[in-house]
């Protein structure tokens, strides 16, 4: 990822961090439209797992310019989803609902070159955990 890249990414956050429990209700939201089927795979209140996953995806994007410290922590993080039984089809699936979230949330702050910043980074990091998740299952 260039620096610019990184730059929007992380501006761009800043403006969905105010608004982050309605983005995780809309994420959640289109997810299960998406695919009904992953509903079962969220076994607790799903509005303690948006908190989590606003707190993730701000930890990623917090450290973007630290790949060397963040990619283990990803790992570890694809090598846990395996456990509650995520697959490589559902990485796309998350892709398109937050995609789709990020528009929803930014507006016309969501412009091509942010949204080809975000899907660069989300590909970036859902990488990552798909490779580590695929060692853990080896």
């Amino acid at each position: 990822m260039t620096p610019e890249e990184i730059a929007m990414v992380q501006g761009t956050w800043q403006k969905v961090v105010p608004i982050k429990e309605t983005a995780a209700e809309l994420f959640y939201g289109k997810l299960f439209e998406l695919d009904p089927t992953l509903r079962p795979l969220f076994k607790g209140d799903v509005k303690e797992q948006g908190r989590k996953l606003m707190t993730m995806i701000g930890t990623a994007v917090g450290g973007l310019t630290q790949l060397d410290k963040l990619v283990p922590a990803v790992q570890d993080l694809g090598r846990r989803h395996v456990g509650y039984g995520v697959t490589d089809a559902h990485y796309g699936t998350v892709a398109t609902a937050l995609v789709w979230t990020l528009g929803q949330g930014l507006g016309s702050a969501f412009t091509p070159d942010v949204e080809a910043a975000w899907v660069k980074t989300y590909t970036t990091l859902a990488k990552v955990m798909q490779d580590a998740a695929a060692t853990a299952t080896a």
